[in-house]
C-alpha cells in the first residue's frame, strides 16, 4: 500500500489548478518590446504534468539530478516541479557562470540532463557533454533564438521537442510518474544549490522537501498581508535561494508571478507589470534612492520644502505610529493622505509600483537612511537575513515592531544564538542537513549540538531583534589593531550616484583605502559640465581632478564614522569587477582574496606615499 506523499511541492500546482482554474498563475515576455503572455493555473498544472512525463521518458530514475542554467523563465519552474513529481532534484546554475563553474557544479552534483536558456548558455552544456559524453543523457534548450546546434551534437533538443515527449507519453509512463511521487519522502533532496564561494570552492547545499515545506508553512502563517490577488515579479535570478524559495511560496499562496527574463531591463518591465510584491537586493533600492535624490535636487526651493514636509509626515505616521502598533491621530492621517495623493503616489508610479504591498530585501546591508525613506513614503521594504543553508530566511521585519538598523526577528521555530566569537548560529527545520558529498565541510559548518555556523557576525538588541555586523571572515584589523567592517563601508558608498561598486581594503594596513568602480555615465555628465575630457576611460578615471571629486563624494557618506574607519585614499577602476575572472560572485559579492591579488599593484600604490 502506497503512502500518499506529504511533500507540498509535488502536487501544489495541480492543487492550485483545482482551486483557481482559469485565473492567472504566471505571465512572461521573452523580449523587451514584446507582449506579456498570461498562463492560467489550469495550463500551468498541465505543463508541470507534461514535464514530469517527459523527464521519465528521457530515462531518469528516482533521486537523479538535473541541472538548469538559464535566465528567468517559467520553464525553470515547470521543469523543477515536473522533476519533483519524479522524485528528482534540481541544480540551479547562474546563467552568467563560467565554463569552469558550470563543469564543477554539474560534475559535483552528478546531473544527467542539462537545461539551458538560450544560445548564451548552450555552449556551456555542449562543451560539458563533449568532455563527459557518457554522463549526459540530454540537453534541452528553452529558447530557440535562431540557435544552430553543433554538427556533432547528438543529445540536444529544444523545449518544444521536450514538451512533445511528455504529450506523447504512454499511460504506463504516467502511472510510473504517479508512483514515484507517492514514494517521495520529506527528507528527499529537492534542490542542490551551490554557494557563491566567496571564500573558496562552491559547496552544494542540500535543500530537502522538508526544508521547503517548513519555510513555506511559516511564511504563509506570518505574511498575512500577502493575498492571492497580489502579483509578484521574479526579478532576482531563480538560481538565487531567495527568489527560488519566494516563487515556491507564491505558488503555494496562489500569488501570480510575472517572470522577468532580463534583469538589465527591470526598469522597463516593472513599469509594464506594476507588481506589488518583489524580492530585491539592496542595490535596487540604492539606485532608486539615488534617482529620487537627484530629482529632488533639481526642484525649486518651495518644491523641496514641500517634499521635506511630506517625508516628515510620512515618517511620523509610518514609523512613529504604524511601526509601533499605535493608532494614527486623525489629523496626521489626513495630512498623510494628502501627501500620499500628491507626492508619494507619483513617486511610486515613477518607480513602477503604484500599489506596493511588500518587498523582501536581503543579500547585503542596506543603509538605514534608505529604509527609513522608503518606509516613510509608503513602500514596505522588508529587511531580512538568510542564507542558502537556511532555505533563505533566518529573520525578517515583522509588520509591527520592526527595528530599523536590524535584520528583524528570527522566524518562529528557529533557534538562533550568538557564539563566543560573535558568529550567528542557527538550528531548525529550515536548516540544511549538510553539504552534498562534503563531510569535511559539514564538520566545519556545524557545532557539536547541531547548530549551523553562518559565518556572519551579529548580536541581539534588548527587544530580540538581530543586528548583522559583518561576515566573520570579512572583518579585518588594521595595523593599529582597529577592527573594520568593509561591507558597512561599501553599503554607504553605494548610496552615492557616482559609485557603482566598491571594494574596501585595509587588512593589516595602517589605514583604509578602496577600489572604486564609478558610475561612468554620471561621472561623465559631471566631467562634461566641468570641461574635463572623458573619451579615454583609463585616462579619465586617473585624472587628479576626477579622483579628487570622487574623494569628496566619499567623504560625504563617511559622516559619524570613527577616524580609523574612514577611507583615506582611493583608486578608480575603468571597468566593473568581473564574475568571469572570479572577482565577484554571481550575486555580486566581492571575493576579497581574489580582488586583493588581482589588484595588488593598485593597492600597493595607495600605501606607497
Amino acid at each position: 500500500m502506497h503512502v500518499i506523499m506529504a511533500n507540498r511541492l509535488v502536487d501544489i500546482v495541480s492543487a492550485q489548478a483545482k482551486r483557481y482554474g482559469s485565473r492567472e498563475a504566471y505571465r512572461f515576455c521573452w523580449r523587451k518590446d514584446g507582449e506579456w503572455q498570461s498562463t492560467s493555473w489550469n495550463d500551468f498544472g498541465l505543463q508541470v504534468e507534461v514535464a514530469g512525463k517527459a523527464l521519465a521518458r528521457i530515462g531518469l530514475i528516482e533521486k537523479d539530478t538535473i541541472a538548469i542554467c538559464s535566465p528567468n523563465t517559467p520553464q525553470i519552474l515547470i521543469t523543477e516541479l515536473g522533476g519533483f513529481r519524479n522524485r528528482l532534484s534540481a541544480i540551479p546554475i547562474y546563467a552568467n557562470s563560467s565554463q569552469d563553474q558550470f563543469d564543477f557544479i554539474v560534475n559535483n552534483g552528478g546531473a544527467k540532463v542539462l537545461f539551458v536558456g538560450d544560445s548564451h548558455q548552450y555552449p556551456l552544456a555542449y562543451n560539458h557533454w563533449k568532455k563527459n559524453p557518457d554522463s549526459i543523457k540530454k540537453i534541452v534548450v528553452f529558447k530557440n533564438d535562431e540557435l544552430k546546434l553543433e554538427a556533432d551534437d547528438t543529445v540536444t533538443i529544444f523545449w518544444d521537442d521536450f514538451v512533445r515527449m511528455g504529450m506523447e507519453a504512454s499511460d504506463d509512463v504516467a502511472k510510473e510518474v504517479e508512483a514515484r511521487s507517492e514514494r517521495g519522502l520529506p527528507e528527499d533532496m529537492a534542490t542542490l544549490i551551490y554557494t557563491s564561494g566567496t571564500t573558496g570552492e562552491p559547496k552544494g547545499v542540500v535543500i530537502s522537501h522538508a526544508n521547503y515545506d517548513a519555510a513555506i508553512e511559516t511564511h504563509i502563517r506570518l505574511l498575512k498581508q500577502v493575498k492571492d490577488t497580489d502579483l509578484s515579479m521574479a526579478f532576482l535570478p531563480m538560481s538565487h535561494i531567495l527568489e527560488k524559495a519566494w516563487c515556491y511560496y507564491c505558488i503555494s499562496r496562489g500569488v501570480a508571478i510575472a517572470v522577468n527574463y532580463d534583469s538589465r531591463v527591470i526598469q522597463d518591465t516593472i513599469h509594464d507589470v506594476h507588481p506589488n510584491l518583489m524580492c530585491c537586493v539592496p542595490r535596487f533600492w540604492e539606485k532608486v534612492y539615488a534617482a529620487v535624490k537627484e530629482k529632488i535636487a533639481t526642484m525649486s526651493k518651495m518644491q523641496r520644502m514641500m517634499v521635506d514636509r511630506a517625508i516628515r509626515c510620512g515618517r511620523k505616521r509610518n514609523l512613529d505610529y504604524k511601526r509601533l502598533g499605535k493608532r494614527v491621530p486623525w489629523f496626521l492621517e489626513k495630512e498623510y493622505q494628502f501627501w500620499d495623493k500628491n507626492i508619494f503616489r507619483k513617486l511610486k508610479m515613477a518607480i513602477g509600483i503604484p500599489e506596493p504591498n511588500m518587498f523582501p530585501t536581503a543579500g547585503a546591508p542596506l543603509s538605514d537612511r534608505i529604509v527609513e525613506f522608503m518606509r516613510s513614503v509608503g513602500i514596505e521594504v522588508t529587511i531580512g537575513y538568510g542564507l542558502s543553508e537556511t532555505t533563505a530566511t533566518v529573520s525578517y521585519y515583522p509588520p509591527v515592531g520592526y527595528e530599523i538598523g536590524t535584520v528583524g526577528i528570527p522566524l518562529p521555530g528557529l533557534s538562533v544564538r550568538i557564539d563566543k566569537n560573535g558568529e550567528i548560529l542557527v538550528k531548525g527545520p529550515t536548516v540544511t542537513a549538510g553539504y552534498y558529498m562534503n563531510e569535511e565541510a559539514n564538520l566545519q559548518a556545524f557545532t557539536d549540538d547541531g547548530y549551523f555556523r553562518t559565518g556572519d557576525a551579529g548580536y541581539f538588541t534588548e527587544s530580540g531583534a538581530l543586528v548583522l555586523t559583518e561576515r566573520v571572515k570579512d572583518l579585518f584589523k588594521t595595523s593599529n589593531g582597529k577592527y573594520i567592517a568593509p561591507q558597512m563601508l561599501e553599503s554607504r558608498l553605494a548610496e552615492n550616484k557616482y559609485i557603482d561598486e566598491a571594494a574596501v581594503i585595509g587588512d593589516q594596513r595602517k589605514f583604509v583605502t578602496a577600489l572604486i568602480v564609478p558610475n561612468l555615465s554620471q561621472l561623465r555628465a559631471w566631467a562634461s559640465q566641468n570641461g574635463i575630457p572623458s573619451d579615454d576611460t583609463e585616462k579619465f578615471v586617473s585624472d587628479p581632478k576626477v579622483v579628487a571629486f570622487m574623494m569628496e563624494q566619499i567623504n560625504g557618506v563617511q559622516y559619524g564614522l570613527a577616524e580609523y574607519e574612514k577611507i583615506k585614499r582611493i583608486t578608480l577602476l575603468p571597468h566593473h569587477f568581473s564574475i568571469m575572472n572570479g572577482e565577484v560572485t554571481n550575486t555580486m559579492k566581492v571575493r576579497r582574496p581574489v580582488v586583493a591579488k588581482r589588484y595588488s599593484k593598485e593597492i600597493e600604490a595607495m600605501y606607497a606615499y
